[in-house]
C-alpha cells in the first residue's frame, strides 16, 4: 500500500474513532434503530435524486448496504443502547478486521502472508487484552452487548467483501448508493422494536436545548464519519486487497477510547494505553509486509530503461526513404 493510502487509512481511523462519542450523544435523543434509519435517510434522499447509480451488479450493492449499513449499525447501536460502553464498543467492533481477513481468504481466496498474520495476531492480542481488562475493571461489559457488537463487526466484514467484489467504476458513488439500502428495513425494524411512541417523542422534543448535542452528533456521523470516512474507506478497499486495508481499522479503538476519555470522561488506565500501543504495533507490522510486496510488484512491472536503444546507422544511398527505425 502506498504511503498516501496508508495516511488515508489512518485518517479514517481517527474519523471513525471520534464517531463513537457522537453516536453516544445521538442515542440520548433517538431510539437506536430509528437513529440508523435517520442517519442513512439524510444521505439516501439527495443521492437518489442527484447521483447516478454506480455500474455494479445489484447483488453486490445490496450486499454492501446490508452488511455495512444494516447489520453493522443495527447491532452496534442496539449494543450501545443496552449498555455497551462507548470506548469498549469502538474496540470490540474492530473484530471486523480478523473477520474480513478470514472471509477474504475463504471466499475470495486472498493470500495470507506470514507477516500479515503475525501483525493481525499481535493487534488482536492487544484488542483482546483491552477488552478483558476493561470488562474486569469496570464490570459494565455484559455478555449480550459484547455479542451484539461482535455481530456488528461481522456485518462490517460482509460489507467489506461485497464492496471489493462490486469492483465499482466509482467507489465514491458506490458508497453513496450503499446508503440507499438501510433506511427502509431499519425504519420497519424501528417501528416494530422501538415503537411509534418512542419515535414520535424523539422528534417532538428536538426543539429542546438538550437535543442540540444529539443533533450535532448526528451531523458528525452523517457528514464526517459516513460521507468522508466511509468514502475514503470504500476507495481503499477497491484499490487494495481487503486483508491489507482491514487491519487499519484496529486503530479505531485507540482513538475511540481516547475520545471517550476526553468527551465522556471514561478514564483509560495505563494498561489500556499499553495495550493500545500493542495494537498500533501489530497494524504497523501487517502494513509493512503489504508495502514491501506492493513495491516489489511495481518494480517488476516497471519498464527497463537500460541499456539505451542503439543508434541506427544512417543510410546514405536512400536519403529520402522513411526509416522504420527510431530517429537518432
Amino acid at each position: 500500500m502506498p504511503a498516501r493510502d496508508r495516511l488515508l487509512a489512518l485518517l479514517v481511523a481517527v474519523l471513525w474513532g471520534l464517531n463513537f462519542p457522537a453516536i453516544h450523544l445521538s442515542l440520548l435523543q433517538f431510539p437506536p434503530f430509528f437513529l440508523v434509519a435517520l442517519r442513512f435517510s439524510l444521505i439516501a434522499i439527495p443521492v437518489v435524486v442527484l447521483v447516478p447509480r454506480p455500474v455494479v451488479p445489484w447483488r453486490w450493492l445490496l450486499g454492501y448496504g446490508i452488511g455495512f449499513g444494516v447489520l453493522q449499525f443495527a447491532f452496534l447501536y442496539l449494543a450501545m443502547d443496552v449498555g455497551m460502553p462507548t470506548g469498549l464498543a469502538s474496540l470490540v467492533l474492530q473484530s471486523s478486521a480478523p473477520f474480513t481477513v478470514l472471509l477474504g481468504a475463504v471466499l475470495l481466496r486472498e493470500r495470507l502472508t506470514a507477516r500479515r498474520l503475525v501483525g493481525i495476531g499481535i493487534a488482536a492480542l492487544g484488542l483482546a487484552g483491552i477488552a478483558l481488562h476493561r470488562a474486569d475493571a469496570g464490570g459494565r461489559a455484559m455478555l449480550v452487548p459484547v455479542l451484539l457488537t461482535l455481530l456488528g463487526g461481522l456485518g462490517w466484514a460482509v460489507g467489506n467483501l461485497c464492496n471489493r467484489k462490486a469492483a465499482a467504476d466509482s467507489p465514491w458513488r458506490l458508497m453513496l448508493w450503499m446508503a440507499v439500502v438501510p433506511p427502509v428495513p431499519m425504519l420497519a425494524l424501528s417501528l416494530v422494536v422501538d415503537g411509534p411512541t418512542a419515535i414520535g417523542r424523539s422528534i417532538a422534543t428536538l426543539g429542546r436545548p438538550a437535543a442540540i448535542p444529539a443533533l450535532g452528533g448526528l451531523l458528525y456521523t452523517v457528514l464526517v464519519a459516513t460521507l468522508a470516512g466511509s468514502g475514503i474507506w470504500t476507495a481503499l478497499m477497491a484499490r487494495h486487497p481487503s486483508g491489507t486495508v482491514a487491519p487499519f481499522s484496529m486503530l479505531v479503538p485507540v482513538v475511540g477510547i481516547a475520545a471517550s476519555w476526553l468527551v465522556l470522561h471514561e478514564t483509560p488506565t495505563l494498561v489500556d494505553l499499553a495495550l493500545g500501543v500493542l495494537v498500533l504495533g501489530g497494524v504497523l507490522v501487517a502494513g509493512a509486509g503489504a508495502r514491501r510486496s506492493t513495491v516489489a510488484v511495481s518494480r517488476l512491472r516497471r519498464p527497463a530503461r537500460w541499456p539505451p536503444p542503439r543508434r541506427p546507422r544512417r543510410v546514405r544511398s536512400a536519403p529520402t526513404r522513411p526509416s522504420s527505425l527510431p530517429t537518432p
